[in-house]
């Protein structure tokens, strides 16, 4: 009988077990219809950003790079190769039309100074003396015209000596560079400084042919420099080209601007030329960044009855923030600027503030 009880016992045990490891299972399992459930409904909503089109002002502009030259500047060279012997000037000095700025080697095999120097002298004596002649009448009028053909010849070969070892400025302005040191010899084929009127800039920079036809003498430009971009001066410009370069395939184009009081615009500085170059006052406007490529094509998600649909529109202007919506949009439609990533046709979505 106690053999009998025994089994009995552990056979009731053991369904005591079982019926409470299928019931602790049976709890367990709930939570993660629950979990599911919830994991559903969250991927079914997307949060997004999205604003209301309207019609607005679309003001274009573009920025260029470009440099700096004064608006009269001349590169100093020398006519013949011979060897600097005294450098009169230094960067920063003001120099007047037709001031000597370097002498070089009167001397050398190059130059011919001497030669004339001498030859000019002598045809000055003749001259003097025929004129005092010709007043006494010792000699005739034609005499006198002979000697005086002489020494205007002498003088312009003495002159022309003179220019080749006695380099001056060509124009009135300030030595803005020097190229070489006393004992180099000069190289005509090297500039050996700069002089630059600066009250005054030249911006010259290049555009590409699609930008050519928004571009105009006297039209406003701003000009300033990335190492000051909050000193920006106002220009015009003043020249278009009329043929592409070869090499680029651009246009130059260049503008005239006041230097500031203190001259801080400096020639061969580069610089940034922005170009307002058109406006439409009646543009239905988007940003740029709402635009979805897909296909080929530009789209944006728009929002009806809290579902977003993906519309294919036609963009027309830009300024590189917002974009003119030609076709496919009309003022007041809601739109989708961000989280379109997550987004497709029907999507339910949640617009935040931010």
């Amino acid at each position: 009988m106690k053999q009998i009880f025994d089994s009995r016992l552990k056979q009731i045990l053991s369904l005591v077990i079982l019926i409470t490891i299928f019931a602790l299972q049976a709890c367990g399992e709930k939570p993660q219809e629950a979990e599911t459930k919830d994991k559903t409904v969250f991927t079914d909503t997307v949060s997004v950003e999205a604003q209301t089109i309207e019609v607005k002002e679309l003001a274009l502009s573009k920025t260029f790079s470009g440099s700096l030259e004064g608006e009269e500047q001349a590169n100093i060279i020398a006519k013949i190769p011979e060897t600097i012997t005294k450098i009169r000037v230094k960067v920063g000095d003001f120099v007047k039309v037709g001031s000597v700025l370097f002498e070089l080697n009167k001397g050398g095999a190059a130059s011919q100074f001497y030669q004339a120097q001498a030859g000019f002298l002598n045809a000055e004596k003749n001259y003097q003396r025929m004129q005092n002649l010709l007043k006494e009448g010792a000699v005739s009028q034609q005499a006198f015209d002979g000697v005086q053909t002489q020494y205007e010849v002498a003088k312009a070969n003495f002159d022309a000596a003179r220019s080749t070892v006695e380099i001056t400025s060509p124009l009135s302005g300030v030595v803005t560079a020097i190229n070489v040191n006393l004992g180099d010899l000069a190289n005509p084929q090297m500039p050996m400084a700069t002089v630059a009127n600066i009250g005054r800039m030249k911006a010259i920079f290049n555009v590409g042919e699609s930008d050519v036809p928004s571009l105009f003498v006297g039209q406003t430009v701003n000009i300033y420099s990335e190492i000051n971009p909050e000193l920006i001066q106002t220009g015009k410009i003043n020249q278009l080209s009329k043929s592409a370069s070869i090499q680029s395939r651009t246009f130059e184009m260049q503008a005239i601007f006041s230097n500031t009081q203190d001259r801080w615009f400096k020639p061969g500085m580069f610089c940034r030329v922005a170009v307002d170059m058109k406006s439409k006052k009646d543009a239905l406007t988007i940003p740029l960044s709402a635009v979805v490529k897909s296909g080929g094509t530009d789209g944006v998600y728009i929002i009806n009855d809290e579902k977003s649909y993906l519309k294919t529109v036609t963009l027309g202007l830009s300024d590189g923030k917002n974009v003119e919506v030609i076709s496919g949009l009309k003022s007041g439609d809601k739109i989708v600027t961000l989280g379109m990533n997550n987004l497709k046709d029907g999507t339910v979505v949640v617009v935040t503030k931010n």
